[in-house]
């Protein structure tokens, strides 16, 4: 019944879909392939081999799940492996993280057509996807064919779980997650969410956070990689990563005051989506700010001013950089990003009240110090002036978010032995993966 009327719904809701993925610039490009209008065939090279899909959104999951990616191809490179994204970014980051590794494809939009070509085409033995990224069609469709789908990183947020807790939408979810054969949740609340919402108890795991494990990027000489980020030698940059609108311009106004008290800060504002880099341009500009491009610093200017951040790739490395550091989509209700990508180099983080996305890691960094809840400019402006002013107490805490990073680590080796489980099933595509987990294969009564 499930099926019938979610597949009815779809395609009465298609024009507004398709009317809503050609207004985001990011989501255009591939929109014919994800629609099922034009073949994404497996190329002629290799294609007897068995082939493993992971679908990964965007950037910020294709970052997470690139080092999972690496870890099987090195344990099993008789594979090929095949990503998929939504965003035009997600392409990049396959294309930059996984080259000789894995090959990029866009996701098919979830119309029963589309998903049952690409599986035709793909004909994968085994199907990953990230971060509770549940197409029902996709997941429906892979079962039929006695293909293991295996959530990796799951995680439920508050807003989520609060809008599917409800006895109709439970039902329809149930009907969707019993088709999963392993769910590698983060936390051990986002484990219950699950349960809660129907997924079988015994195919529930909690593995922790792979982006603990993230590797950290090669870094060339520091004082090359100063000048590619416009800074002076005794400059200090102040990083606010992943911004959304609403809360540049908070940032902004905190600057401001800080530069008055420390002129030899610099500010870097990396807007989470990197198209928005000329109406950040803008902002600054009005607000009376000297202001450079990453992508065209030819000169190292001095004083108080701001630079963007709008080439691809180089946020980790700017983190490094940065003396302090503040996480966005966290000021206004996003819901945070990657709190993570600052602790990893021992750099102070800060970030605001909305940290649903990220709750765990932003209470572990509370809790051990490495890292400061802001309710708005006022408080930013005291904690990061604090750091700044204070060097014995900003390397405090910067080391109190490593240690984070490090506690927690173990998340994918965890979820790469559950992963092995399946594979250890293939071909028969038995449901014997489901409950076995590390160690020996154990059939399910």
């Amino acid at each position: 019944m499930w099926r019938f009327l979610y597949n009815v719904l779809l395609l009465l809701a298609a024009p507004v879909v398709v009317g809503v993925l050609l207004a985001k610039p990011r989501c255009r490009p591939g929109f014919f392939q994800r629609m099922g209008w034009r073949a994404q065939p497996v190329d002629a090279v290799g294609s007897s081999q068995p082939l493993i899909w992971i679908h990964a959104v965007s950037l910020g999951e294709v970052v997470a799940v690139a080092p999972l990616v690496k870890t099987l191809h090195t344990h099993h490179p008789e594979f090929r492996y095949i990503v998929t994204t939504v965003t035009e970014t997600g392409r990049e980051a396959v294309l930059q993280r996984l080259s000789g590794i894995a090959e990029h494809r866009y996701a098919p939009l979830d119309f029963f057509w589309a998903v049952t070509g690409m599986i035709r085409h793909l004909q994968p033995m085994l199907y990953i996807f990230v971060e509770t990224e549940l197409w029902p069609n996709l997941l429906w469709s892979l079962r039929d064919r006695g293909v293991p789908s295996v959530l990796v990183n799951g995680r439920l947020s508050s807003r989520s779980f609060g809008r599917q807790d409800l006895p109709m939408i439970r039902s329809f979810y149930r009907s969707v997650l019993q088709t999963l054969t392993l769910c590698l949740m983060q936390t051990e609340r986002d484990r219950q969410r699950m349960v809660a919402l129907g997924a079988e108890p015994d195919r529930v795991h909690v593995t922790g956070n792979i982006k603990f494990d993230q590797p950290l990027p090669v870094v060339g000489s520091d004082e090359s990689l100063r000048r590619s980020f416009g800074l002076n030698e005794h400059e200090q940059l102040i990083l606010a990563g992943s911004t959304h609108p609403g809360e540049e311009e908070i940032l902004v106004s905190a600057y401001r005051q800080i530069a008055r008290i420390y002129p030899s800060t610099v500010l870097m504002l990396a807007p989470r989506h990197i198209e928005r880099a000329g109406q950040v341009e803008a902002m600054l500009r009005e607000a009376g700010f000297p202001v450079q491009r990453k992508s065209d610093i030819r000169a190292n200017h001095s004083g108080p001013r701001a630079v963007i951040l709008d080439t691809r790739g180089e946020l980790a490395l700017a983190y490094r950089e940065a003396v302090v550091a503040f996480v966005g989509g966290t000021l206004v209700p996003v819901g945070g990003h990657n709190l993570l990508e600052p602790a990893v180099w021992g750099t102070p983080v800060a970030f605001g009240p909305y940290t649903d996305h990220c709750a765990e890691v932003a209470a572990l960094l509370q809790e051990a110090g490495g890292g400061r809840r802001v309710t708005g400019g006022e408080e930013l402006v005291t904690v990061l002036g604090g750091w700044l002013g204070q060097p014995e107490t900003r390397v405090r805490v910067g080391q109190a978010a490593k240690r984070v990073v490090s506690d927690n680590q173990g998340a994918l080796t965890r979820s790469v032995e559950f992963i092995e489980s399946c594979l250890r099933a293939a071909p028969s595509y038995s449901d014997r993966c489901t409950a076995a987990g590390p160690g020996p294969l154990m059939a399910k009564p």
